[in-house]
């Protein structure tokens, strides 16, 4: 036996939990190996002023508090419905990763609802019909577009109003602003009369 396996199994050693022929192996390793003999000695004396010292009481509070704390040892907890639905099938129900989801899933149908144009009214079978949702969702879909068309023809033909009315405006500023002609007089001759 090496000296690691005699470190590893001296606390049993010292206990007696080993089988008689493991502890003639350490017996035998310990007479000829000086220091795990050495080891055995220190362990043996820390165990034995262990052993000397007062056996503490724990304060009655701490054990009342261990098995209240305990799960599965709730008894007094047990005796309403309450208590039963939520240890039992409600559990589940009720870890947080499981309830956010809900609450998400409950938020993403307002979300969609409100967008589908459903009402904020007690619900029927109808109502969460998939075709008809698709059909509003649709129909919003296609409103928004026309909506958004519209808008750009209309900014379309008012810009073109405005560049037009501003090269009226120009044309006219330019009139104004050039020289006023003096209609000719009647030719002269070349004798000037």
């Amino acid at each position: 036996m090496t000296c690691a396996e005699v470190e590893i199994l001296l606390c049993d050693y010292l206990d007696g939990a080993l089988a008689a022929a493991e502890r003639g192996t350490i017996e035998a390793h310990l007479a000829g190996c000086e220091a795990c003999r050495t080891m055995y000695g220190d362990i043996r004396d820390a165990v034995a002023l262990i052993g000397l010292a007062e056996e503490a009481a724990p304060p009655p509070e701490l054990l009342t508090r261990i098995l209240h704390e305990m799960p599965g040892r709730d008894l007094a907890r047990r005796t309403g419905l309450w208590r039963r639905l939520r240890s039992g099938w409600l559990a589940p129900v009720l870890n947080p990763r499981y309830a956010m989801g809900m609450a998400m899933t409950i938020l993403s149908f307002s979300m969609i609802f409100k967008f589908a144009g459903i009402e904020p009214r007690q619900l029927k079978p109808a109502d969460l019909d998939p075709v008809k949702i698709w059909a509003s969702l649709d129909t919003r879909a296609h409103r928004a577009w026309d909506r958004a068309t519209k808008y750009y023809e209309n900014l379309r033909v008012v810009l073109e109003i405005q560049s037009r009315l501003s090269e009226w405006a120009d044309q006219s500023d330019a009139a104004a602003r050039a020289p006023a002609r003096k209609p000719d007089a009647a030719p002269k001759g070349r004798d000037g009369k």
